[in-house]
């Protein structure tokens, strides 16, 4: 077993698998500087004010821990901790808001959380790159939908909930369950376009969107986690953060509507395309 130092983290490296090669098993106690905990608490607010209102928080999340120099794949299982924490903020409050279709996501929760936790599992043993031209060409289907498509999703179309109702959404909490655990970018913005072609409004989607995306997030953890793949002390700094972030973000997203959500939507999405695009040339 080797130690390796990195950034301000010290871990030990140990031979996982042909793509993953690295998992990180901490044996010693990290010591944050305060410019890291400030940066992980700022990064950690703006990440999930976004998340909670449209998804993407992960564009922000991630890049911060990976700049306070956690290695890739333990910044990957550390960023859905604190994750799981903002999703389940965000949830309990489009919940309490009765922005969420329980009846119909409730009982889809533990699907979505399999579904991730095979992702995760599986993304070890096979390379999630080749989805990239596949998902970057999906997200710009979905941006350039719902920017002709002017009164998509501002008026709520849903009446009553029916076998194929409940059979969509099991697909979406299968399919992107597994997609968020695999790969991740752009979930929240399928998850979103999902429920509104369902005939959600905007916000509703969001709401909905939300508690799926705590789903997967779980799953996801627990499988990083059942690896080591987790630094709990940045996990949780940055986590209790995004907990803030993402009650700010929700409430003001149920007291501004469809109309606010609507170009936010269209704006990280197009952000996920230019950051897929970047990784696609570089």
């Amino acid at each position: 077993m080797k130690v390796v130092r990195q950034g301000r983290w010290q871990y030990n490296i140990q031979d996982f698998g042909p793509n993953i090669v690295h998992t990180e098993r901490t044996s010693y106690t990290v010591h944050l500087s305060l410019m890291t905990v400030i940066t992980l608490a700022v990064s950690g607010f703006v990440a999930a004010f976004i998340d909670a209102t449209v998804g993407g928080g992960g564009l922000i999340s991630l890049p911060a821990l990976l700049f306070v120099g956690l290695p890739p794949s333990l910044a990957l299982g550390t960023n859905k901790l604190a994750g799981t924490m903002s999703a389940v903020t965000s949830f309990t409050s489009y919940l309490t808001s009765g922005k969420v279709s329980i009846r119909l996501v409730g009982p889809l929760f533990p699907l979505g959380v399999f579904a991730s936790a095979a992702g995760a599992i599986v993304v070890h043993h096979l390379p999630s790159s080749f989805l990239r031209p596949f998902v970057l060409v999906m997200l710009i289907l979905v941006a350039s939908y719902t920017i002709f498509k002017k009164n998509l999703g501002l008026v709520e179309a849903m009446r009553t909930t029916t076998a194929r109702t409940y059979l969509w959404t099991a697909l979406l909490a299968i399919v992107l369950g597994f997609y968020d655990g695999f790969f991740g970018p752009g979930t929240g913005s399928f998850l979103m376009m999902g429920f509104v072609l369902l005939g959600f409004d905007f916000l509703a989607a969001s709401g909905n969107a939300r508690t799926l995306n705590f789903a997967s997030n779980v799953g996801a953890l627990i499988a990083f986690a059942s690896v080591g793949s987790v630094r709990y002390e940045a996990g949780l700094i940055l986590g209790a953060c995004m907990m803030i972030g993402a009650f700010t973000g929700s409430r003001f997203a149920i007291r501004k509507g469809s109309r606010y959500v609507r170009p936010i939507f269209i704006g990280v999405t197009c952000i996920v395309i230019a950051q897929q695009v970047y990784t696609l040339i570089h």
